[in-house]
């Protein structure tokens, strides 16, 4: 009964993760490319399917496209997103070199990992609702009894608590990874 429901609040933290990989932390680290697409004949293509990306050393990522032409596009595509970094193009491959966090920056990616988090316990609420509505209108059709809403309530209610801590600890789990760089 609340397997469909369970699964989804679990999607909604493999989500908080993937976007918690992308927060760019003052280490290289590839994820961040994750949500870069560049136009690569006329699709917008994901940039770890047009390139061979690398991480050198603990400050750098280069990029090195399959196919030449694409090294102005992946550039662009880079310089178009929120990395905050500019790309260096040595005409075969594309370094980018992340800075050392300075605590203004570092306070600006808390805020945005707090608001991800925000955003998951949302997600997580909303699946809740959702599943109330549809307790009731199973209760509405007698297929419900009472007992049977209020025992699903007090499930439901646990089970979006367990997983709102675990939206809470992930997302201290990257406020510690952050201060700790």
């Amino acid at each position: 009964m609340y397997t469909e429901y369970k699964r989804k609040m679990a999607k909604t933290i493999e989500v908080l993760k993937s976007q918690y990989a992308t927060v760019r932390a003052g280490r290289a680290n590839a994820a961040v490319l994750d949500q870069i697409t560049v136009e690569y004949y006329g699709v917008d293509t994901p940039l770890n399917q047009v390139a061979s990306i690398a991480v050198p050393d603990p400050r750098t990522i280069t990029i090195q496209p399959w196919d030449g032409s694409l090294l102005k596009g992946i550039e662009k595509a880079i310089q178009a997103s929120d990395l905050g970094i500019n790309p260096q193009n040595d005409g075969k491959l594309i370094r980018l070199t992340f800075p050392q966090l300075t605590e203004e920056r570092r306070k600006d990616l808390v805020k945005q990992v707090k608001k991800y988090g925000e955003d998951g316990k949302v997600a997580i609420r909303n699946i809740r609702r959702d599943a109330m509505d549809d307790f009731k209108a199973l209760k509405k059709s007698n297929e419900l009894t009472e007992d049977d809403l209020k025992n699903a309530e007090k499930e439901l209610q646990k089970l979006t608590d367990d997983y709102i801590k675990e939206v809470d600890a992930v997302t201290a789990a990257k406020e510690k990874e952050l201060y700790a760089i």
